[in-house]
């Protein structure tokens, strides 16, 4: 049998409600793997080692007494470090919050632990989760178990570098630009960026926000949708929250493809400039669909207007969680964050009514390119991972990237329309890095899109190769 650590949510669920394995031993394994492990990927910045350990005892003493148990029960969870948790340092990535201890669980904690999970620790991310390349001043930088040289991806780049290194089954993330999809692909798991509302957000300042999400990752797409079981559906304290209960995802995900309408591009339609090798993934991607009978066609929606609503709406939102910060202590903030909330300060209220304009704008344009096709297949990120001491890609396909969001364009045009996407392994470049293909569908068809993820996932297998890490460490980088 596989090692507790890498099998799946769904199996160590199998095993625990049939009691071949209690929870402490589920959560022992992969604490002992972190041992191993982290050490040389920095997933993992704050461990609770005997709270997991007292809590699995409690899971299994729930079991023993026959007491009903949720979704999640007995699996171990590690939450990223922008949410809160109660008792759990929660450090933002940033010295300013170095010794933060909330008092009180965010929603999306507080569902997953009301599930059942165990929280065993925090996951890393870059400071105040800006930029999708998991660095900060506190703990330094997660490096990519596939190749230790390389990034991890970010802002969930602990996360996703976590799962693939077998420190946890099961995490949340969040995303605006990219933070779900972009280290799914770096790290060959899935993470899923829902439509908004499906998971309630709070608190939030700014909770009308359509931009900011968060949602599931796991090692596969089975495993994303029951935790979106977890965490999907109404709450009061959100004002966007759907009302469809998060139980809908925990039905099964097989469908028979034959006949659905793909689209496909590998640059958004020569929008956006992209590496050879992660182009060739999406095609290789989208004949895998045409080889079980979809109708596929190089297709993709105009997404113009798309650069302006994203850069005006977080330059807009990042004006309202730095502003303060900005005008007492600058030097605390590193240079992308204050420029991006300095470009904030600026804008004027026409500027933003012009960004809600082209957003209404376009999400209609892409809900008429959806009644021609069920699915879009796109690159999640325009570049392979990339090497650990750059901030960011400068240059993608002889292209110069200006700042630190251009590169990230492939992922955040699709935050802009407001359709679920899904980052599933797709394959590897000739040097062994992780490709992602981000599989997009229709405002709110959430299930369809995990449907078309799980069927590809079955068809490739790409997200069971497993990185070459061994005992605290792994291969040398490039």
């Amino acid at each position: 049998m596989t090692e507790l650590h890498y099998l799946t949510a769904l199996e160590l669920r199998r095993l625990l409600d049939r009691r071949e394995v209690s929870a402490r031993e589920v959560v022992t394994a992969h604490l002992e793997r972190i041992e191993r492990v982290n050490p040389a990927v920095n997933a993992i910045v704050t461990l609770v080692a005997d709270r997991a350990l007292d809590d699995a005892a409690a899971a299994d003493a729930r079991t023993a007494a026959g007491e009903q148990t949720g979704p999640l029960h007995g699996l171990p969870v590690a939450h990223k470090d922008i949410h809160e948790t109660a008792g759990i340092r929660t450090t933002y990535g940033s010295p300013l919050r170095a010794d933060h201890v909330p008092e009180r669980d965010d929603l999306v904690v507080e569902r997953i632990r009301a599930a059942g999970a165990i929280t065993i620790g925090k996951t890393n991310v870059p400071e105040f989760a800006a930029g999708s390349h998991t660095f900060n001043p506190l703990f330094g930088a997660t490096r990519n178990p596939y190749d230790l040289g390389r990034s991890a991806g970010g802002s969930s780049g602990g996360a996703a570098a976590a799962l693939a290194a077998g420190m946890h089954p099961l995490c949340d993330g969040s995303d605006t630009g990219g933070s779900l999809r972009n280290p799914a692909s770096f790290n060959n798991v899935v993470g899923f960026r829902p439509s908004p509302g499906r998971v309630p957000n709070w608190p939030a300042p700014m909770s009308w926000t359509t931009m900011n999400v968060k949602g599931p990752m796991a090692r596969t797409v089975a495993d994303a949708a029951l935790l979106l079981s977890a965490i999907a559906g109404p709450d009061p304290r959100s004002p966007m929250a759907l009302e469809v209960p998060g139980a809908r995802f925990a039905m099964p995900l097989d469908r028979d493809l034959r006949g659905l309408r793909v689209a496909w591009s590998p640059d958004l339609g020569g929008t956006v400039p992209v590496e050879p090798e992660v182009a060739q993934v999406v095609e290789a991607a989208a004949k895998t669909f045409a080889a079980v009978g979809c109708v596929v066609e190089r297709a993709c929606p105009d997404f113009s207007g798309a650069e302006e609503v994203f850069r005006t709406l977080r330059a807009w939102q990042f004006e309202v969680m730095f502003g303060p910060i900005l005008d007492t202590r600058p030097e605390a903030l590193k240079d992308s964050i204050r420029w991006n909330a300095q470009v904030g300060r600026a804008l004027s209220g026409p500027d933003v009514a012009r960004a809600e304009v082209l957003h209404t704008e376009l999400f209609h344009r892409t809900r008429v390119f959806f009644e021609a096709y069920d699915i879009l297949l796109l690159p999640v990120s325009q570049v392979a991972p990339f090497p650990i001491d750059l901030e960011y890609p400068t240059e993608i396909a002889g292209v110069r990237m200006e700042t630190y969001l251009d590169w990230m364009r492939s992922a955040y045009f699709v935050s802009a329309t407001g359709s679920p996407a899904l980052s599933v392994p797709g394959g590897f470049t000739p040097g062994g890095l992780p490709v992602g293909v981000q599989i997009v569908g229709p405002h709110r068809a959430d299930f369809a899109v995990l449907q078309a993820g799980h069927a590809f996932e079955q068809e490739t297998r790409h997200g069971l190769r497993r990185p070459p890490l061994t005992e605290r460490g792994g291969r040398s980088g490039s």
